[in-house]
C-alpha cells in the first residue's frame, strides 16, 4: 500500500533561481530552467549530498558538523511573497533578494505542507519536503540593501511565509511554467 497519496493539489512554478556562490551573496540569478541531480540543482551553491550543520539544528549537531543535505532547495510561494511584500509596504518581493531557488503558485498554505510530502513534475522529477523554512537576518540584509528601510521588517512579516526547504528525490528538469502536483503521507498528525 503506497505511504504517499497524490493529491489533487498542483503547484505552477512561476520563478527558478541558482545562487552561484554564497560566500559572494546569498541572492540567486534567475533562470528559465534548472537541472536536478541527486546532490540538488546543478551549479548551485546549495548543492550537495552533505552540508555543514547550521543553527536551525545545533539541538541536534554541533555547529559545522557534516549531515545529509536536507536543504539543497529553497522554495516559496508567489502568494505567500505577495503576503509578505504587502505587510513591508512594497510592490513586490523579489525571489532573488531571498536566494530562491524555486516559486510556486497555486498551493495553499505553502509553507505549512506536511513534512516528507512531494512535489513531483509531470516527468517525474521529485522533490522531497524537509521542513518550513525560517525567516533568517541574512535575507533581511538583502531586503535592506535592495530597499532600505524595509529589511528590519523582513522577519517579523515571514514568520510562517518563508517557504520549505526541499531536496531532490528524482533527478530531472524544472522549468517555468511546469506544473507539480502534491503527494502527502498517509498519517495522522503527532498526537503526543
Amino acid at each position: 500500500m503506497p505511504a504517499l497519496l497524490p493529491t489533487d493539489y498542483h503547484a505552477t512554478i512561476t520563478w527558478l533561481g541558482k545562487t552561484p556562490d554564497r560566500a559572494d551573496t546569498l541572492t540567486s540569478q534567475s533562470c528559465a530552467s534548472v537541472t536536478l541531480g541527486f546532490d540538488g540543482i546543478m551549479g548551485e551553491a546549495r548543492s550537495g549530498v552533505t552540508r555543514p550543520s547550521c543553527p536551525r539544528v545545533t539541538s541536534q549537531h554541533p555547529l559545522g558538523t557534516e549531515i545529509r543535505n536536507a536543504r539543497q532547495i529553497s522554495m516559496l510561494s508567489a502568494e505567500e511573497l505577495a503576503e509578505i511584500a504587502h505587510d513591508l509596504e512594497l510592490e513586490a518581493l523579489d525571489p532573488q533578494w531571498l536566494g530562491a531557488s524555486v516559486v510556486v503558485e497555486g498551493l495553499p498554505d505553502f509553507s505549512h505542507l506536511p513534512p516528507s510530502s512531494r512535489l513531483q513534475a509531470e516527468d517525474g522529477a521529485t522533490l522531497v519536503v524537509d521542513m518550513q523554512n525560517r525567516p533568517c537576518n541574512l535575507v533581511s540584509r538583502e531586503v535592506e540593501k535592495a530597499r532600505p528601510g524595509h529589511g528590519i521588517g523582513f522577519k517579523p512579516a515571514a514568520i510562517g511565509k518563508r517557504g520549505v526547504t526541499c531536496a531532490v528525490e528524482r533527478p530531472g528538469v524544472l522549468r517555468v511554467g511546469d506544473r507539480l502536483r502534491l503527494h502527502i503521507p498517509d498519517q495522522r498528525s503527532w498526537q503526543p
